[in-house]
């Protein structure tokens, strides 16, 4: 129900559950966590701090309204303000790691090397699929379900967790070379600009974006789908050049 009004006295689904989980959990939510020495060290960045300043609406100037800190976590509100959420930064090559958690029956996503020369952030960036696979449809079909590259590369098995429990993701970038992992298992790779991937992207819908995967640095992204969303501990580690991963 993602623009519809059914009625004042009937409750979303996705309101009970947000309600319930926040309930449940809103005490045992640890607070943002800070980097380490060793951590910062090894070159990683917080793109988390507990603040938006990183961020910023996809061609705007701020965070749209949806977007929060609440509890120390990143968090879509639907109805509160609509828009993806975009790094400030670009990157390149890089490890971004973080944790997301999904409302029922619940889709979101994660862009990566996105621009801003498109109408949206999905005709350029590829997106790691976010999404409650069992309460959803995308979730039927492999090459959008929770982890894929979405509508391209499925994941290799479903290791997602629950709704309201925490998925762990780690995406690596390294040139051409993508990798997808979540919850410590690596269960998407693939490789940019070569002809079997631009043979399958010509399959898709995605053909009708030519700069859709062709960018060498971009935005980090997450998507407004119309269904809450959280994270935390998000972070960044730039790869430097001719370091690989």
């Amino acid at each position: 129900m993602r623009k519809n009004m059914l009625g004042t006295i009937l409750v979303a689904p996705w309101m009970a559950v947000a309600l319930a989980q926040g309930t449940a959990s809103a005490m045992q939510e640890a607070p943002v966590k800070r980097l380490t020495a060793e951590e910062e060290a090894a070159g990683w960045t917080l793109l988390f701090d507990g603040t938006l300043d990183a961020w910023r609406g996809y061609r705007q100037a701020d965070p749209p309204a949806g977007w929060s800190v609440e509890d120390g976590l990143l968090t879509f509100t639907p109805g509160a303000g609509d828009g993806d959420l975009m790094t400030r930064e670009q990157f390149g090559d890089f490890e971004l790691e973080l944790e997301w958690r999904i409302a029922e029956g619940g889709n979101s996503g994660i862009f990566y090397r996105a621009t801003e020369a498109e109408r949206a952030p999905y005709w350029t960036g590829p997106e790691f699929q976010i999404l409650h696979n069992e309460g959803h449809p995308d979730g039927r079909t492999p090459e959008t379900s929770a982890g894929s590259n979405y509508a391209l590369h499925a994941p290799i098995e479903d290791v997602t967790r629950p709704p309201g429990e925490w998925n762990r993701v780690r995406i690596v970038l390294d040139g051409a070379r993508v990798e997808h992992w979540m919850n410590d298992v690596r269960i998407v790779e693939y490789e940019l600009w070569t002809d079997d991937w631009r043979d399958l992207v010509a399959s898709t819908k995605f053909v009708d974006w030519p700069a859709y995967g062709m960018a060498r640095t971009g935005h980090i992204g997450l998507q407004d789908h119309g269904d809450p969303v959280w994270f935390r501990n998000i972070r960044i580690r730039v790869a430097q050049a001719g370091s690989g991963q």
